[in-house]
């Protein structure tokens, strides 16, 4: 497991740039061109498991769903930040991408530090240390474990005989 780690202000064409906004839709295209203006290494290198960590207003921008798309893809387990932008927060999570607001976490974290997120416990661990933010609510973490909004409630309504 590795952290990537950004600053503040990372927006979405930071993450995809949007001159592929139109060529590439599916996540399969879309992973290798993640934060290739920002952090070459990052789609080459990045693996599930892995945690992005970043300052405040991440994910400003635009509203192209390809930034979260791919975070998904790579698998990565949450985005830890100061803050984030309202339109990819929402974005992050129709597609079951964890994001988790905790500036005290971000400022705590030095280069090389051990880090987990526990979304469903409200902790997250850095370098031994313990920091607690909101426990996410139930439905964003049955949203993540289904792959996303469209496929839970695809799920909600066969479990309600719907069709």
């Amino acid at each position: 497991m590795k952290v990537w780690k950004y600053d503040d202000n990372i927006n979405t064409d930071m993450l995809f740039p949007g001159k592929y906004t139109y060529t590439c839709s599916t996540a399969e295209e879309i992973r290798p061109h993640l934060l290739e203006d920002l952090d070459p290494d990052f789609a080459k290198q990045a693996q599930a498991g892995d945690i992005v960590m970043a300052g405040d207003n991440f994910g400003c921008g635009s509203s192209r769903e390809q930034p979260t798309v791919g975070l998904k893809a790579v698998g990565i387990k949450a985005v830890v930040a100061r803050s984030f932008a309202r339109i990819f927060y929402r974005s992050a999570i129709n597609q079951g991408l964890i994001l988790v607001e905790c500036p005290e976490a971000v400022d705590a974290y030095s280069d090389g530090d051990a880090v987990d997120v526990d979304p469903e416990g409200g902790v997250i661990t850095v370098a031994g240390k313990e920091f607690r933010f909101p426990k996410l609510p139930p439905q964003i973490i049955a949203i993540r474990d289904a792959g996303g909004l469209l496929a839970y409630v695809r799920k909600e309504l066969a479990r309600k005989g719907a069709r």
